[in-house]
């Protein structure tokens, strides 16, 4: 079976991340490597999963960093998708992230960082993998608890052959 790196990020969240911190220590990060290592997972898409934590991270910093000068996202406004985005989420995604956020589940804001994480990435996407990256999004992001427990219920309900 050939991993990817969000067969890593799955993983990782679903046994490790939840439970602790998304941001560990240097030694931490060599015995989580070899424990995926062990596990199977090929070292370059650890590595990459990685990156891509520590860049969310980073992305809540600069938020923090921001919070004076929060820019106003207009709740009327049409988002309209890239052709990346398009080409990376099926028409599914697309119109499952609408649902999320035209039902409050998800802001503006966070529907950004979504869309940013799934391009960092630069993989297509299926919903079921989409809605791990929804859930790992939302779990980083301070104040969105209520939109986490839904996504996870959704996840782990609609999704059970992910928690073996």
């Amino acid at each position: 079976m050939k991993q990817n790196v969000i067969d890593v990020l799955m993983y990782l969240f679903e046994n490790i991340i939840a439970g602790e911190s998304m941001v560990y220590p240097d030694s931490e990060h060599e015995h989580m490597f070899d424990r995926l290592e062990d596990l199977g997972f090929p070292p370059n898409e650890i590595l990459l999963a990685f990156d891509w934590l520590e860049d969310l991270a980073d992305i809540h910093s600069a938020e923090l960093s921001n919070t004076g000068t929060e820019q106003v996202i207009n709740t009327h406004s049409v988002r309209v998708y890239s052709t990346l985005e398009k080409y990376l989420l099926e028409p599914e995604c697309i119109s499952f992230l609408m649902h999320l956020e035209q039902n409050q589940v998800i802001s503006p804001a966070s529907r950004e960082i979504i869309l940013d994480r799934v391009t960092a990435l630069d993989v297509e996407l299926g919903l079921e993998q989409l809605k791990w990256i929804v859930m790992i999004v939302l779990y980083s992001q301070p104040g969105e608890e209520t939109a986490y427990a839904w996504m996870e219920n959704m996840v782990f309900d609609d999704n059970l052959s992910y928690m073996q």
